[in-house]
């Protein structure tokens, strides 16, 4: 009987960490991707890059067209590995390509796709921002918590964000106070809503009015489910009907404590003693 050996799988360190695409190259801006959202790496460990994640899983467009294609999912997965299996050497390795001339001044985005994941992952990005204060960087964020905790307390002052709505953390968000992003159906939902649209440069997220107006990738499948709301509308939705589910079954909880208390056995009255019956010693 043959027995099969573990299989090992070696992925190389990416050369470059930091790309661009035609559109964030005319306006100078650098991306550093992860793989979006849920997912499975090529030696078996499963991750989530987006734990906060709601309804915009199910139309992100980092998991559709190129985004698919093996070479680019086998780029970001090998940036992943890289920060899971090293952290610190991740990080130096960051540090070291921003060193290059051609990002003085330069800005990046952080994640075209992916989150802060993990406390220790938003640190290291804190503590790059800061080893690099000639370059500008930004973030678009579901972590709420975890910036509330982390980055706002005392954020780099090259760092920008912006809180987008569609996670698990959407009630936590104060458009008063917030700097917020919302997906739309189209331009016309942006404008009708009074808040400023971005198409024009993603700069204007972090560098334009507070509330900014992301219009919807023209995906079909994802502008059907879209259904012309707004992600935090849909998100909402989804919360309350969530809430409205643990409401009814707390409901039933509470109707079944009414109930007589079965559980305990019924009391039986003693049958008589008669003087043949043996006793008890």
């Amino acid at each position: 009987m043959s027995t099969s050996l573990p299989i090992s799988v070696t992925v190389s360190r990416p050369a470059r960490l930091l790309t661009q695409n035609s559109e964030m190259c005319q306006i100078g801006v650098w991306n550093w991707s992860l793989p979006a959202w849920a997912g499975r790496l090529a030696d078996g460990r499963t991750y989530n890059t987006c734990p906060s994640a709601g309804i915009c899983a199910q139309a992100c467009y980092a998991r559709h067209g190129t985004y698919t294609w093996p070479v680019v999912r086998a780029k970001h997965q090998a940036n992943l590995m890289f920060v899971l299996d090293d952290l610190a050497d991740w990080e130096s390795a960051m540090v070291a390509e921003l060193g290059a001339a051609k990002f003085r001044g330069a800005w990046v985005r952080i994640h075209d796709s992916g989150d802060f994941f993990s406390d220790s992952y938003l640190q290291a990005w804190l503590d790059i921002c800061r080893a690099r204060p000639d370059t500008n960087f930004y973030a678009y964020t579901k972590e709420v918590s975890r910036f509330r905790a982390l980055v706002e307390p005392d954020p780099p002052p090259n760092f920008l964000w912006v809180y987008s709505y569609g996670g698990t953390q959407d009630a936590a968000l104060n458009p008063a106070v917030d700097r917020v992003a919302d997906v739309f159906p189209d331009e016309a939902a942006i404008a009708e809503a009074g808040w400023a649209s971005q198409e024009a440069s993603d700069l204007l997220a972090v560098l334009g009015p507070r509330l900014v107006g992301v219009p919807a990738n023209r995906i079909p499948a994802y502008l059907k489910r879209l259904d012309g709301r707004r992600f935090s509308e849909w998100q909402a939705e989804v919360d309350a009907e969530r809430a409205a589910r643990r409401g009814r079954q707390h409901l039933r909880l509470v109707i079944d404590n009414t109930r007589p208390d079965h559980s305990q056995p019924p009391t039986v009255e003693p049958s008589p003693v008669w003087s043949d019956q043996p006793r008890a010693a």
